[in-house]
């Protein structure tokens, strides 16, 4: 019976059963990322991912990930799991809600041309607009650098932090977070995610919030 009502509760953690994400992450909702993060095998891990995910393939945009307050509380327990670390509980993942909670990441993820000569990310920028046409600016940009072959795999939240710029080194790839405050957006909405650079769309793709935890 036990191994019965695990699998009924990793079921409902991979198929989104909330239709929404969630604004207001609750102890039993801590208690399912938990779950996945502890008992989760790595091809639940990655069909959970994949909700998260929006392929775009438009240059320089390859793909976007999306980082929601649940989704943020897997990420951070399954990355410390992988370092042997089963430290994190209900306790850390209370700390972590309390941090960021209220807020939405939006990664997007870039190839750059392999004939640039940055020494640094250009200012790209990262907005939402709803099926209204409605326009929501991230509240904040984190830009980060890639000079090595991207690492397979969800994203690394806190933000990884990009290294020293290795000498001659061209910049391949970059980061882009924008971060959204939950509470000016619908949790059941769809928004097309756009990226751009200098006021010029360079790339949109749709993002389904409904189908997200």
């Amino acid at each position: 019976m036990r191994q019965s009502c695990s699998a009924v509760l990793m079921l409902s953690v991979l198929t989104a059963t909330g239709a929404a994400v969630q604004t207001d992450v609750d102890l039993p909702a801590i208690d399912e990322a938990l779950m996945l993060i502890r008992s989760g095998s790595p091809a639940e891990l990655g069909r959970f991912n994949d909700l998260y995910r929006v392929k775009v393939e438009k240059a320089p945009v390859d793909y976007l990930e999306v980082v929601t307050p649940f989704r943020r509380i897997v990420l951070s327990g399954t990355a410390r799991a992988r370092t042997g670390d089963r430290s994190f509980g209900q306790r850390q993942a209370i700390d972590l809600l309390a941090e960021s909670g209220g807020r939405l990441d939006v990664y997007a993820e870039l190839t750059l041309n392999p004939l640039n000569n940055y020494i640094g990310v250009p200012d790209y920028v990262v907005a939402l607009i709803n099926r209204s046409g409605t326009r929501t600016a991230a509240t904040e940009l984190t830009r980060l650098s890639r000079w090595i072959p991207r690492v397979a795999g969800p994203p690394a939240v806190a933000p990884f932090q990009a290294p020293t710029i290795p000498r001659g080194a061209p910049l391949i790839g970059a980061t882009v977070i924008g971060g959204f405050e939950l509470k000016g957006l619908m949790p059941g909405g769809t928004y097309d995610v756009v990226v751009e650079l200098g006021g010029e769309e360079l790339a949109r793709a749709a993002v389904v919030l409904s189908g997200m935890r």
